[in-house]
């Protein structure tokens, strides 16, 4: 069902197409603000096992996506028995291990799907931060490009029956971490006999260089959350955080001081885990648990000052993913669900182009590489997708092993994460 309010979408605000990813970087999750966008004409649309440039064993599977900047690749993997974490640095040339940083930890419960590696890095020219759970903290660690601690931070215990996903994204000389938490008492996994504790939830930004708060904001969720923000340029070039949860729905902040711009007024029912996504005077976030309630709402927002008021320019309530990000590109957004049906909708106006079961199922969400989505199933197939208006599979590649991470692409190479390896393929060689 589409609820169209909006006909035709106004694309004055030409700063907000999707970014894509510059030569040698794919900074964050999903590449730069998220978006999944390449450009690179170099990655194959078929392949086979003699055309990966390299395969090398990780120490530990993990959910996470591989970042890349200026041929060094860090990966986090998390060891199932022991709970330990491990940051690996890559020569993505060769495949080469250059260094790699342990983190010792503890096992606890959190969803059967879940590891201790899903929070995919963030990496720029001063180095990477990643950021990690347990119990007792919510973590945060700055290395530099060579592997040195920089600072540490821990945020405070965790609250969440689901164990934790959300990443850290870099902006500017800011880092920022969403950390949504469970309030057990409503709760679906409240325990009968208790004891049922209330997470704080929070939005945090803090200082690049030393890790001190620039601002908290904090949030009233009672759902934990698992999407990772992005920026919207608005109006005059301002750019605001953009993030999505269960009580604020889609939420603004101010990057500079935390407060709030704007706030679309309708509570979500369920978890946000699908990560927020924008196109020209657009901002898409969704929510859903299973196949009960998924939903997706595509809003204009407001301003800051709230002079002008977010607005719902239409809403999806069928094909909708719970854990894959959608991909907005050429006007066109891409709906890759966890069972394995994909759709087109027209940007502008809410208008299904198509919808098609791919088959399979996934927890990567989809990338777009000239012309073309790529992403991989549970099993670890990958699955190419012609990205126009009429849906065409354009080959299946098996990898031998599951995968629940996202590829990336960077200096024309895509990089292919499973549970127990990294690939490389494509790129001149």
């Amino acid at each position: 069902m589409i609820r169209s309010m909006l006909l035709i979408v106004a694309v004055s605000l030409v700063t907000n197409l999707p970014a894509a990813a510059d030569d040698g970087v794919w900074n964050r999750f999903r590449g730069p603000n998220g978006s999944g966008i390449s450009h690179a004409t170099t990655v194959p649309v078929r392949w086979t096992d003699n055309d990966y440039n390299w395969k090398i064993e990780l120490p530990g599977p993990g959910h996470s996506s591989p970042v890349v900047w200026e041929h060094r690749i860090f990966v986090t993997c998390g060891d199932p028995e022991t709970a330990l974490r491990t940051l690996v640095c890559v020569d993505a040339p060769t495949g080469r291990t250059l260094w790699t940083h342990e983190e010792p930890s503890r096992t606890y419960d959190q969803h059967r799907d879940n590891c201790y590696a899903t929070e995919t890095p963030t990496v720029d020219a001063d180095g990477v931060v990643i950021a990690w759970s347990t119990p007792e903290a919510v973590m945060l660690l700055a290395l530099d490009l060579q592997g040195r601690e920089l600072w540490r931070r821990d945020l405070g215990p965790l609250v969440s029956i689901q164990g934790s996903a959300s990443s850290p994204i870099l902006y500017q000389d800011l880092v920022v971490l969403m950390n949504d938490q469970e309030d057990m008492e409503r709760s679906p996994g409240r325990r009968a006999d208790g004891p049922n504790p209330m997470g704080r939830s929070f939005i945090i930004g803090v200082d690049r260089k030393t890790g001190e708060t620039r601002w908290q904001t904090d949030t009233t969720t009672y759902l934990a959350g698992y999407s990772t923000p992005c920026i919207y340029e608005a109006e005059a070039g301002r750019a605001e955080l953009v993030c999505s949860n269960t009580a604020h729905g889609i939420l603004a902040l101010d990057l500079a001081t935390g407060k709030k711009n704007w706030e679309y007024g309708q509570p979500f029912m369920d978890r946000a885990v699908i990560s927020p996504v924008v196109a020209p005077g657009l901002v898409f976030a969704g929510h859903g648990a299973g196949i009960r309630g998924l939903r997706c709402v595509a809003v204009r927002p407001g301003s800051a000052g709230g002079t002008v008021a977010p607005t719902l320019a239409y809403e999806l309530t069928t094909g909708i993913p719970m854990v894959p990000t959608p991909l907005v590109a050429d006007g066109r957004l891409f709906l890759w669900c966890d069972d394995g049906v994909v759709s087109c909708v027209r940007v502008a106006t809410g208008e299904i182009v198509w919808r098609e079961r791919i088959g399979g199922a996934y927890y990567a969400s989809p990338i777009w590489v000239d012309g073309r989505l790529y992403n991989i199933s549970k099993q670890g197939e990958v699955v190419v997708v012609a990205a126009g208006d009429e849906c065409e599979v354009l080959h299946r590649i098996p990898l031998g092993e599951p995968s629940f991470a996202t590829p990336a692409v960077a200096d024309g190479v895509m990089y292919l994460r499973t549970s127990t390896h990294l690939f490389s393929l494509g790129g001149s060689r």
